[in-house]
């Protein structure tokens, strides 16, 4: 099996090669979709964010508001270790069980772990591989603000807020660049399919 971290900074282009990787037939474990799951309504994790931060983020629904929860510890560094010390270990729990599963079906599996803050959470030196998609940052605030809607200010913030492009790069074991069309991320996707196949058939 061959574990491969994967991370890009927002608006990159991660989740465009987190797919194309997955089509290709790797096991693609989203952090993204594993902390959402882990604060559910009716879990152990849901019930632990609603008490450290009240019924201000919860939805009419009674869902979390997500939005009202990024905006609660967006600029409050107390409240965010709060909600990572709630998501973090259950999202690494749930991985790791994923990624046994995998194995286990296929011990030459190539398991990605998609994980955006994969370098300001410390965790390059548990893959045998980490992989950024890299963008320059005029090209990911060109996405964040015709793409997603964002104004220019809230784009900045948003990647400011996050590890710089050096520091992404500098964790890097091989780069994706993704400043170009989807057809030539697909033809580097393929390339590092290749490469990564490889070393999962050597292990």
């Amino acid at each position: 099996m061959l574990r491969v971290g994967l991370t890009g900074g927002i608006a990159s282009g991660k989740s465009e090669v987190s797919r194309r990787l997955a089509a290709r037939g790797a096991v693609v474990i989203d952090s993204d979709l594993l902390a959402r799951a882990s604060v559910a309504a009716g879990t152990d994790g849901f019930n632990e964010v609603l008490a450290a931060f009240g019924p201000s983020v919860l939805d009419t629904g009674g869902q979390l508001d997500r939005p009202a929860l990024a905006r609660a510890v967006f600029a409050d560094e107390r409240a965010r270790a709060v909600l990572e010390s709630i998501v973090h270990p259950r999202v690494r729990r749930r991985a790791d069980e994923l990624e046994a599963g995998a194995a286990a079906t296929d011990p030459q599996a190539v398991v990605v772990h998609d994980i955006p803050l994969l370098v300001e959470t410390g965790q390059g030196d548990r893959f045998d591989i980490v992989i950024v998609v890299d963008a320059t940052d005029e090209t990911r605030l060109d996405r964040l603000i015709g793409l997603r809607g964002m104004s220019a200010h809230e784009a900045a913030s948003r990647m400011t807020a996050q590890a710089t492009r050096r520091q992404r790069l500098n964790a890097a074991d091989r780069v994706v660049h993704n400043d170009g069309d989807l057809q030539q991320l697909d033809s580097r996707v393929d390339e590092l399919w290749e490469l990564l196949h490889t070393e999962a058939a050597a292990t």
